[in-house]
């Protein structure tokens, strides 16, 4: 279908603008637009619904705390727990940027939701963000009783980057004895290096996200191509799917990123494995964050809510 008009006025907005490509900049240059813009984006959505509780917290991490936000809605625990990792490409995006979505899906799930504020490249390259991703999960897990959670109903989510991380969370649970990951929610996946599929041809460019920026952040994330044949940085490449949880994969129809997600859905799907797959037609990457103005990103948002709901109960 057509270009939805809401994500065209984004596209627009995008353009009006005139900045250069975050590919045209260097590593530190690149980086610290791509920061500057997501926080332009939440602060112009504005926050999300009140829960009960929202507190920010530390987590042991493998080289240092890792900071991290719980969104706590109403119920009686032990609640079912989220981790959610953000997107922006390993280099951008913090605990604000997806504050807006972590709450929504908080309290339209019935599950606490834990943000993990994972360590960026260019900074800290691969395997720094699965390591605080994997570590922040187990901690959680490990934890359970005294966050008021549920260890036997734990999922992993995230957008882009962040739904990179979720399914290589969800790997490396199974192939290190834990802990149980019960469900993975991803939304418009990172989970290759392939440029040359359908998707990167098409929508290479004039949809905010382009084929040549994923290259770019690409490059500051794995800088070692070698390291890219691992399924923590690309979870596609992994063996085998046996034994990985069931997934909703959410993608965008005008996305670079589309065929991958889409691809690791049906994969799971023929392994036998519960998945779904739901193409949001008309929209670009990161639409999700757009609740405010962009009707189908509240849709995607109480999809995806709807589905850790039904996936975690009791």
């Amino acid at each position: 279908m057509p270009l939805d008009p809401q994500a065209q006025s984004l596209v627009d907005a995008v353009a009006a603008v005139g900045a250069p490509p975050i590919s045209a900049l260097s590593a530190h240059e690149g980086a610290a637009a791509a920061r500057a813009g997501m926080h332009v984006v939440a602060t112009n959505m504005g926050p999300g619904p009140e829960l009960a509780k929202v507190e920010n917290l530390a987590i042991p991490g493998p080289v240092g705390e890792i900071p991290a936000r719980v969104y706590v809605p109403d119920g009686t625990g032990p609640l079912p727990a989220t981790l959610f990792f953000h997107g922006g490409g390993w280099v951008a995006g913090d605990l604000d940027t997806h504050d807006a979505v972590c709450r929504h899906l908080a309290k339209e799930s019935d599950c606490v939701v834990l943000a993990v504020d994972y360590r960026l490249a260019p900074e800290h390259t691969y395997p720094a963000a699965i390591d605080d991703a994997y570590a922040a999960t187990a901690w959680v897990a490990e934890n359970a009783d005294s966050l008021g959670v549920a260890r036997d109903r734990l999922a992993v989510c995230g957008d882009s980057a962040g739904g990179n991380l979720a399914a290589a969370t969800a790997i490396r649970a199974r192939d290190s004895g834990g802990p149980a990951i019960a469900f993975q929610g991803l939304i418009y996946p990172v989970t290759d290096d392939d440029f040359e599929r359908e998707s990167y041809v098409s929508n290479a460019q004039g949809y905010v996200l382009t084929r040549d920026s994923m290259k770019w952040f690409w490059e500051l994330y794995v800088p070692n191509a070698s390291d890219r044949k691992n399924p923590l940085a690309a979870p596609m490449k992994v063996e085998s799917v046996e034994g990985l949880p069931p997934a909703l994969v959410l993608t965008a129809e005008y996305d670079p990123l589309r065929d991958e997600g889409e691809a690791f859905g049906e994969r799971l799907s023929a392994a036998g494995i519960p998945s779904r797959v739901t193409r949001y037609d008309g929209m670009i990457h990161g639409f999700i964050r757009y609740t405010k103005i962009v009707d189908r990103a509240l849709e995607a948002v109480h999809e995806m809510a709807a589905a850790l709901k039904m996936e975690l109960k009791a």
